[in-house]
This record gives C-alpha cells, sequence and structure tokens, in this order.
C-alpha cells in the first residue's frame, strides 16, 4: 500500500470535518553528523535555528523542539516538530530549506498526522 495524501485531505475533509491534516517531521542524526563544536557548526547551528523561526513566522511551523533525553544519551532523534502545508510534498520542500538537514547533518523522517482543527495554530 502506498501512502495517498491527495486522498487522504479529501478523506479528512470527507469523514472527519473537525479535524485537519499536519505534518510531523524527526530531526535525525545525519551522515556528517559530530559531536564537535566548530566555528563553522556553530554557525551551522544559528542558520538551522534562524529558519526555524522564519518557518514559523511564515505560518507553516506550528511547534517544534529538541528532544533533551536523547541528547543526554547521543540518540539518534534529535527533535521533532509540527507543520502546517497544504500536502507531504510542500512539507517536505520546506523541512529541506534546514541548513542543518542541506549540510548532511540532520535528516528527517515525514508523516501526515490527523489532528484535531483547534488543537494547534
Amino acid at each position: 500500500m502506498v501512502y495517498d495524501d491527495k486522498q487522504a485531505w479529501e478523506d479528512v475533509r470527507q469523514h472527519f470535518p473537525k479535524m485537519t491534516i499536519h505534518y510531523v517531521f524527526l530531526l535525525k542524526k545525519g551522515p556528517t553528523s559530530s559531536p564537535d563544536e566548530t566555528p563553522e557548526i556553530i554557525a551551522l547551528q544559528d542558520a538551522h535555528i534562524a529558519n526555524l523561526r522564519r518557518l514559523s513566522e511564515m505560518g507553516k511551523l506550528v511547534i517544534n523542539g529538541p528532544l533533551l533525553d536523547s541528547f543526554a544519551v547521543s540518540g539518534e532523534i534529535r527533535g521533532i516538530g509540527a507543520l502546517k502545508a497544504e500536502s507531504l510534498a510542500e512539507a517536505q520542500e520546506l523541512i529541506s530549506t534546514d541548513p542543518m538537514v542541506e549540510a548532511g547533518r540532520l535528516i528527517f523522517e515525514l508523516h501526515a498526522w490527523m489532528v484535531d482543527k483547534n488543537i494547534l495554530p
């Protein structure tokens, strides 16, 4: 079975009128991830945070943050968030703008999430 985002939107609108779809992302360690704290990595982290702020200001990023327990044990999942987008493709484009993703320090896993329309902005 293949996920059909367009069909999912139609099903939600037709059968669950009080619900909507947001896209949940998991940010995971990427192939170039390392514990180093060089000036370049610090600048990349600053750009990562600036991009998240930009997505929030656009009204696309509705919630996000790091997983503190994962950081404490150097776990694979570094953070989570949710995007408000018109499609899975748009959500993929939005999260792909993350400088940490572009640099390969992070990769993402993206999921369509049905949620009550009034629970998140």
